[in-house]
């Protein structure tokens, strides 16, 4: 992981480069004048010479559509991110500046691979002694997962080769909503790692909302994003300096619920329609229970794509005009907001690698490696995410889908590459938490009078985002249970501090 800047006297260049995920982040800005590199937007803006405001584009896709760095742009118009994975150099003679891409997913093919359970396990390994090189005390984030059991699973092995005698730190959050903590036991009990558990409640959360946007410089997408912000400082305050965590597995090895179905789809679109019809019986069995009762929910639209595949597909056009339809159907935002939306061009989820591949590039991967790296360098400390090994995601994009996904399973390489190393409890579960929380409960309980206070803040209501009468009933509407609305209400939350923090009117 790597952002750096180079300036080559003798030829009057300076010369820059991105790791190949972004992990580490590198901003730029430019002026007829001046071109500013920063890695915090904060620094850009401290320079004096940035005078910009609101990007309203990235406004827009937030709040109509929850989505955030999904393009190289900021919520500050004209500040921009260096791509992933390019280098750019920037000439002082002319000051003519250009990127161009080093690396890239496009360049590996899937090709059998017999042994794959087995060579991902060696490269794992090997990725994970080199992550844990350091010279300063290393701890784990452990949620009950498959990724970060796997980790500290693995961490326990080097220091065990290493002789280490002290015990592994593991940071724990547990809601008591999504109990983890049978899955957390059995990995505690295997690897003789201690667990130091986070216990900030709802009220503590909230309240470090404005440190955290500070710190990420931008709005995030959940309460989530306070969690890791706090397990930072954790890790910090019991002395651990680097702190391994699993981002990155899901989007490289398909660990969303909602690959299956892109999955099935393209597996009947190549006549596989026998081996997609058990494959999703598999998956009901294996999921369906009386607390999961919604799982047939990702077979459907698999059953209702292979009925229609015959069928025209709807054409970009036709696609961006439902969208702005339906952008103009949130009566809650102010109507002039939506002509802000940019087209986006996304690519139609054909396979599952090409699914995969938009996953790591545009979404969610950046946002989740942006809210890793402001977290936890807000409290020095250094994340490191052994599963954006470039050689072990390579071979991931290398292995066809049914290592990816098969029957009931997500990450099926991971899982076999796991079998007797990790906790058989970990390995064959079939659900998915991470740090899960229960904002929408919260907001209607502990949090009700902390939302309230700030939607009706005068200066909140003053903003010429939302229609507020609309904003009320969609909000009155969520407290009474009768709908959800946790996303658009704390967006507008994260969205109003932020605004304040910045000097920024709306």
């Amino acid at each position: 992981m790597w952002a750096f800047l180079i300036h080559d006297r003798n030829r009057q260049v300076v010369f820059g480069s991105r790791d190949r995920f972004g992990i580490k982040p590198l901003y730029r800005w430019q002026s007829p004048e001046q071109m500013l590199f920063a890695s915090e937007i904060k620094a850009i803006r401290a320079s004096g010479l940035y005078k910009g405001g609101m990007n309203l584009r990235v406004c827009a896709a937030f709040l109509y559509e929850a989505r955030l760095d999904e393009s190289n742009e900021s919520f500050f118009d004209g500040i921009v991110q260096v791509p992933p994975g390019h280098n750019f150099e920037l000439r002082l003679s002319d000051s003519s500046y250009r990127e161009w891409s080093y690396w890239s997913l496009d360049s590996f093919t899937e090709e059998p691979h017999p042994n794959a359970a087995e060579e991902f396990a060696h490269v794992f390994a090997e990725s994970m002694r080199l992550h844990m090189r350091s010279d300063v005390p290393l701890g784990v984030n452990l949620s009950g997962g498959l990724d970060s059991t796997a980790i500290i699973c693995e961490a326990a092995r080097v220091r065990a080769r290493e002789g280490a005698d002290t015990p592994l730190l593991a940071f724990c959050y547990q809601d008591k909503v999504f109990d983890e903590s049978r899955y957390i036991k059995d990995t505690l009990a295997l690897t003789g790692a201690r667990a130091v558990n986070l216990t900030l409640g709802p009220e503590q959360l909230w309240d470090s909302m404005p440190k955290v946007l500070e710190a990420q410089d931008e709005p995030t997408h959940a309460m989530s994003a306070m969690i890791g912000y706090h397990l930072a400082a954790l890790a910090r305050q019991h002395g651990v300096i680097v702190v391994l965590t699993g981002q990155g597995a899901d989007e490289a090895m398909a660990g969303y619920g909602s690959y299956f179905s892109i999955h099935w789809q393209a597996m009947m679109r190549r006549g596989r329609v026998g081996s997609a019809r058990r494959e999703m019986k598999e998956f009901a069995a294996a999921h369906t229970n009386a607390s999961n009762p919604g799982t047939h929910s990702l077979i459907r639209p698999a059953i209702f794509d292979w009925i229609k595949n015959a069928a025209p597909r709807l054409t970009a056009k036709r696609a961006e005009a439902q969208r702005q339809a339906s952008a103009r159907s949130r009566k809650w935002l102010n109507p002039d907001l939506a002509a802000h939306l940019a087209p986006l061009n996304l690519p139609v989820p054909t396979t599952l690698r090409n699914t995969l591949t938009d996953s790591v590039r545009r979404a969610p991967l950046p946002l989740y490696l942006r809210v890793e790296d402001r977290n936890s360098m807000a409290h020095s400390v250094e994340s490191r995410l052994p599963f954006l090994d470039h050689r072990l995601v390579s071979l991931a994009f290398q292995l066809g889908p049914e290592w990816k996904l098969r029957g009931p399973w997500n990450k099926y390489v991971l899982r076999e590459g796991m079998r007797g190393r990790i906790p058989e409890s970990v390995r064959s579960r079939v659900d998915k938490m991470g740090f899960s929380t229960s904002s929408s409960d919260w907001l209607r309980g502990p949090l009700k009078s902390q939302l309230l206070e700030v939607l009706n803040d005068p200066s909140f209501k003053k903003s010429s985002l939302y229609m507020h009468p609309e904003f009320a009933q969609l909000t009155q509407q969520h407290i009474a249970n009768e709908s959800t609305h946790t996303g658009k209400l704390l967006a507008a939350v994260q969205l109003h501090i932020w605004q304040r923090q910045q000097g920024m009117g709306s």
